[in-house]
């Protein structure tokens, strides 16, 4: 073999490997996004026995497609890093991905095809080749349609990966007739040679599916037995693990599992294999270790490693999941680290559940905000140094969540995302900077709360039974708020705008108020400065809360041509706006109208921090019922759009 043969040899593995990568990416294409929530899903089942089965065909079906057991293990890697999948739903997955791993080299056996009628020949890697190439380039020069030129993909393709067995053939060829050839190839008959052989080229290839390709295009020589193929394979199968050991350094303890779990598998297998093949082949003898093997047997083999590896360890999976623990280490996590960890590198290229991970930390940002809020409003007239540091601590976690968000989504894969998910990503990026605003204004409530208790600070009865309205105002705002966002409904959105309305007019009240009791000497100047440092959070804290309301409306109507910054959620000129804002300033603005009596003064003088989750409660289940006219206005609007839009297609 000259210099020429080798870069021509090189070429044919070339045009292999990258025909197998186009057919993989165009198939992702056409399964669509959805593929990895299916997997998410159908992996998960309340039968034991049923979730087993679920999985292995899960693994194997999306690998068949994806053609790499590799990609799908590092896939798996993502779910468990995140927590999506326990590591012993994710193993039969694996199984199954070893043996979806098969389905190229069954493509490849096509080359065993003999005769010479029209038929045989087309159906030959070097005719079907030129076929698909010719298909998909036309379909991709004259279809302007995405679907059609993802078909085309695939085709070329598959047409690249026949045209580089071909070439492969085509060195190999002139081999048939070589006895040193032969007798070179013949030392790999020898099993430690020969695992060693294929463990080292699919160690460097970091493929399976080329490494049985070479193996394939080879036995055009004449020289391959089954006695040569047999160890091949079995160090085949242990070097693709080698891949999966690359993608999981850096991984979390969990992912780390899953190349222990892949590894397992293949050392079980070429163990099995190895001594029951070469037990009998060195006592009894095996006579067709000496026959020739085709392209077909060495598919045959391939399949038959891994389907047979995987039914025989598919009931043990729960002790494989606690063997792998032996292996790895314990990490010592802190809970916020562990929601973070959730924004895994690995699930940067599966946009849908990267997004799902990514609304899951929200709504963990979310939690924190809560607890910052009634922490901190209950420093105002019960204060409490104590509860500071876990204020300030959930403040971090707050900011931190904000930093890695905003990074995390902009780097997922742009060219996987649908319409919906370009959507959810513009919900996320507009509204993580206002769920981390609202933590800011929390702080600040506990800070003036800080100052008031220092420099003993008291407001009248009459600003107590004021700041105690306005905190269960914007209480109920956050709540409806969170609400809103973790459903993704439009309905509760709606109530936003006119709450926030009704709660700046109550602010505007309280300072009216107060500058009367500043006259009257009811209240004192640095009551007054407190009063107004808390007011101007709760209004910042309630706009922030409206804007992500208004985020929620434009990704649930998906109307790109809604303005969330300066549009509105509904008509304020309509009856079911104005129903809601008239209800929320009855609630909360009109009983302010009033003198203080002396029971509100011994209430007030006294309040106990639950009061203000009582009053949210009740206006939960009164606005509740007040809203249902706005909801289902809503409804028939976006059923309305709806209609429009399949009209207009």
């Amino acid at each position: 073999m000259d210099f020429l043969s080798v870069i021509k040899l090189l070429g044919g593995i070339g045009l292999f490997m990258f025909g197998m990568s186009l057919t993989s990416s165009s198939l992702e294409k056409i399964a669509g996004s959805d593929l990895e929530r299916l997997l998410e899903r159908q992996t998960t089942s309340k039968k034991k026995r049923a979730g087993l089965l679920k999985g292995w065909g899960m693994g194997a079906g999306i690998t068949a497609i994806i053609q790499s057991s590799t990609a799908t293990s590092i896939m798996l890697m993502g779910f468990v890093n995140a927590g999506i999948m326990k590591i012993a739903q994710a193993i039969p997955v694996i199984f199954g991905a070893n043996v979806g791993s098969t389905i190229t080299a069954q493509i490849l056996r096509l080359g065993d095809l003999g005769g010479e009628s029209f038929a045989a020949r087309l159906l030959r890697p070097s005719g079907i080749a030129s076929v698909l190439v010719v298909i998909g380039a036309f379909i991709t020069l004259f279809s302007k349609k995405k679907s059609m030129k993802n078909v085309a993909g695939v085709m070329v393709g598959m047409g690249l990966l026949f045209y580089g067995m071909f070439t492969m053939e085509e060195i190999f060829e002139p081999f048939r007739d070589s006895e040193k050839f032969r007798s070179a190839l013949g030392i790999f008959s020898n099993p430690f040679l020969g695992i060693a052989l294929g463990f080292a080229v699919t160690a460097i290839l970091q493929s399976s599916n080329a490494s049985v390709g070479i193996l394939q295009a080879l036995t055009v020589t004449g020289s391959v037995t089954f006695g040569i193929a047999v160890p091949v394979i079995i160090g085949q199968n242990l070097g693709k693990g080698v891949t999966t050991l690359f993608g999981s350094l850096g991984a979390s303890r969990e992912a780390k599992r899953i190349t222990v779990a892949y590894f397992l598998f293949n050392i079980f297998g070429a163990l099995f294999f190895g001594l029951i093949i070469y037990g009998v082949y060195y006592t009894a003898g095996i006579p067709g270790f000496s026959y020739l093997a085709n392209h077909g047997d060495i598919a045959t083999l391939h399949l038959g490693f891994n389907l047979i590896t995987s039914m025989l360890l598919l009931p043990m999976t729960d002790k494989i999941a606690s063997l792998t623990e032996k292996f790895v280490r314990k990490e010592a996590v802190s809970p916020s680290d562990l929601e973070l960890s959730k924004l895994d590198d690995m699930l940067l290229n599966t946009p849908s559940i990267a997004l799902d991970q990514c609304r899951h930390v929200i709504e963990k940002m979310g939690e924190a905000i809560r607890e910052n809020y009634i922490a901190a409003t209950s420093l105002i007239y019960e204060y409490d140094p104590e509860k500071l540091p876990m204020l300030e601590k959930n403040e971090n976690f707050i900011d931190r969540c904000e930093t890695q968000l905003s990074s995390y989504i902009v780097r997922i894969n742009r060219n996987r995302l649908t319409r919906d998910d370009k959507l959810v990503v513009s919900e996320i990026l507009n509204s993580i900077s206002d769920f981390e605003r609202i933590g800011d204004y929390c702080m600040n409530i506990a800070f003036v709360a800080q100052e008031k208790n220092e420099k003993n600070i008291h407001f009248s009865p009459a600003g107590h039974r004021e700041t105690v309205t306005i905190v269960s105002a914007v209480s109920y705002a956050l709540e409806t708020m969170f609400e809103a966002f973790r459903k993704n409904d439009d309905s509760i959105a709606v109530r936003m705008e006119p709450l926030s309305e009704a709660i700046d007019e109550l602010k505007e009240t309280i300072k009216s108020h107060h500058v009367e009791r500043l006259q009257t000497g009811d209240c004192s100047i640095e009551g007054g400065v407190a009063l107004f440092d808390l007011l101007a959070s709760f209004e910042r804290i309630t706009s922030h809360s409206a804007n992500i309301a208004l985020h929620v409306i434009k990704r649930v109507v998906g109307d790109k041509d809604f303005d969330e910054m300066h549009g509105h959620v509904g008509d304020s000129f309509s009856e079911e706006y104005k129903a809601l804002y008239h209800y929320y300033v009855s609630r909360y603005v009109e009983p302010l109208q009033r003198p203080v009596t002396e029971e509100e003064i011994r209430e007030f003088s006294t309040t106990p921090s639950e009061i203000i989750q009582v009053e949210v409660d009740k206006e939960k289940e009164a606005a509740g019922e007040k809203s249902i006219a706005v909801s289902e206005k809503s409804k028939k609007d976006k059923a309305a759009r709806g209609k429009d839009k399949s009209e207009k297609k």
